[in-house]
């Protein structure tokens, strides 16, 4: 299928791409676009505009900091993956991005432009919001700060308004004693999974002492179950067990046509075990 027509303007200043937003509350931003075109293709979007922001310089930005990582909104998933002061300050993003898709994909397609995109079955809003990074959110009448967890509201629906540009997405640094991890299960290598999992975890001689893990396609929003509880009496096969059940009851695993709401719910038993298991030892090495 063909697009249905929209204008289409490619300004080269930000200013400028915020005022045509505010000008046409239809409009849609467009940046590496491996979200929005195909969207536009099978016309599930007809904005009646696209404000193109690839003309905009400076938003294609790395920054790396004590603090954490800030990523840009041109900058694409495969330069955050080949960043290597990226990698230190935050390896999850590198163990994550690692199954974003193909090569091709990430070659194009933006970090940031994915996390706004709100897909519960993508891999970067469940990072964000598993780290408690935010987006800061630029308008014509100034900016905000969003926190991951006011950002995701509902299946592809986020809380930044029609007439902002997300120019920033910032992940924290990886603090001293913690450890991450991260798998997911698709038919193929860069299909969407049927079930990922990503795990914060932070140890203290040798005792876990926090243990989080964030969940995509299993609800209709990126969710995150804090399931230290399952682990405060050592890591073992039965208290990786007990976590995977314990996320279950904070989960609604759906049945689709890549896989019935059983099988997802057994995905997130084997995954959750499998992925705190390994950020614990992450987190055991690093300490």
């Amino acid at each position: 299928m063909k697009p249905a027509p929209f204008a289409y303007t490619r300004p080269t200043t930000l200013t400028r791409a915020l005022e045509t937003l505010a000008g046409e509350p239809d409009a849609k931003v467009l940046a590496g676009g491996q979200s929005l075109v195909p969207l536009l293709s099978m016309r599930l979007a007809a904005p009646a505009a696209l404000v193109d922001i690839n003309g905009i310089a400076g938003l294609d930005q790395i920054e790396v900091d004590d603090d954490g990582v800030r990523v840009g909104a041109l900058a694409r998933h495969a330069a955050v993956l080949a960043h290597p002061g990226a990698r230190q300050a935050q390896p999850l993003l590198a163990m994550a991005l690692h199954h974003v898709a193909h090569p091709t994909i990430r070659n194009r397609g933006t970090t940031v432009g994915s996390i706004v995109h709100a897909d519960a079955a993508a891999e970067m809003p469940v990072v964000l919001r598993l780290l408690g990074g935010s987006v800061e959110a630029v308008s014509s009448t100034g900016t905000r700060t969003i926190e991951a967890a006011d950002l995701f509201v509902g299946p592809l629906e986020s809380s930044l308004r029609h007439d902002e540009i997300a120019v920033s997405a910032y992940f924290p640094r990886l603090g001293p004693g913690e450890g991450v991890a991260f798998d997911e299960l698709a038919r193929r290598h860069g299909d969407y999974a049927m079930c990922g999992v990503a795990a914060l975890v932070r140890v203290q001689d040798g005792a876990v002492v926090s243990a989080r893990a964030g969940y995509l396609s299993v609800n209709d929003t990126p969710v995150v179950v804090d399931l230290t509880a399952s682990l405060a009496g050592g890591v073992d096969d039965a208290s990786l067990t007990a976590a995977g059940e314990a996320a279950l009851l904070e989960l609604e695993p759906a049945e689709d046509i890549h896989a019935t709401a059983a099988y997802r719910a057994q995905l997130v038993r084997v995954l959750t075990g499998r992925v705190l298991r390994a950020a614990y030892d992450h987190a055991l090495g690093r300490a």
